[in-house]
């Protein structure tokens, strides 16, 4: 039998899958590219590693969200409820990335107010955190200042909005409701993907500062407490991001039952329960 699908819709058909992974595929070229940089240092080849390869992802999950085919036939619905963005974004970890896009912003916000001036690098503001050892003053590094945190600012200020504007249309879009949350999901990922990045990085750096000596004192503590468990979170959220990326499926949410049929199944509990008797 032959195939009567118009040949738009054959090529279109897994378009969005293959665009989600041609910008993974292409972030990771550039991240390589960016890493062969020998005239900058290996932190800030990191960081534009990073930068890159998330920004790439997510330009990858908005062209698939382009390509995804919405349906042909003209199907009029109405619903009483509107379409809420949060009704499609994943329902725990939703939260939780943005949770940590706040507590990245506000990270990298103290650690630029808290850095230093190297004496000996003057062009290399904010790479470095002053503190008193033993009545002398001493410098930590590299600490994630606005040497390093640049690139990471601008990365959010070109991904947020765009992530935020994309979910608010496919949530007002058109096509099916699970179609709609597995493209939110997908955005949501790469989103994610490029913050629980970024700050897991950032929270190395000020890890590896604060314990390379002695004289860091409560800050070494509030490392272990601290910073090394959000390093682990971070680096869950990397893996759950990379996987709803590369094959977003949202969970299925069963529709809560009108006051009607609610009312009726109640009913029909005391009948039977009746019958029983």
């Amino acid at each position: 039998m032959l195939d009567t699908a118009p040949l738009q819709h054959r090529l279109l058909d897994h378009a969005d899958h293959y665009a989600r992974w041609s910008g993974l595929a292409i972030g990771l070229v550039v991240a390589q590219a960016l890493s062969t940089l020998g005239h900058v240092e290996f932190e800030q080849r990191v960081v534009f590693c990073l930068t890159a390869f998330g920004l790439c992802a997510v330009a990858g999950v908005l062209l698939a969200d382009a390509l995804t085919l919405r349906p042909q036939e003209a199907v009029r619905t109405a619903s009483l409820a509107p379409r809420l963005v949060r009704d499609h974004v994943p329902p725990h970890m939703g939260p939780l990335i943005v949770l940590q896009g706040v507590s990245l912003a506000a990270l990298l916000v103290i650690t630029a107010a808290t850095a230093t001036v190297d004496p000996d690098r003057i062009l290399s503001t904010g790479k470095v955190v002053a503190v008193t050892c033993n009545g002398m003053r001493a410098t930590l590094g590299p600490w994630p200042g606005l040497y390093y945190s640049l690139p990471m600012f601008g990365a959010l200020a070109i991904a947020t909005p765009t992530c935020v504007w994309a979910l608010r249309r496919i949530a007002h879009g058109p096509g099916e409701e699970q179609q709609r949350r597995d493209r939110a999901w997908a955005v949501t990922g790469a989103w994610g993907l490029l913050v629980s990045s970024q700050q897991l990085y950032a929270v190395l750096m000020i890890s590896v500062s604060l314990t390379e000596t002695g004289c860091a004192g409560v800050l070494g503590a509030l490392t272990f407490w601290v910073f090394y468990p959000l390093a682990l979170l971070n680096l869950f959220t990397v893996v759950w991001s990379l996987v709803t990326v590369v094959a977003p499926r949202a969970v299925e949410v069963e529709p809560e039952p009108a006051e009607g049929e609610t009312a009726a199944a109640a009913d029909e509990t005391i009948e039977g329960g009746a019958r029983r008797r």
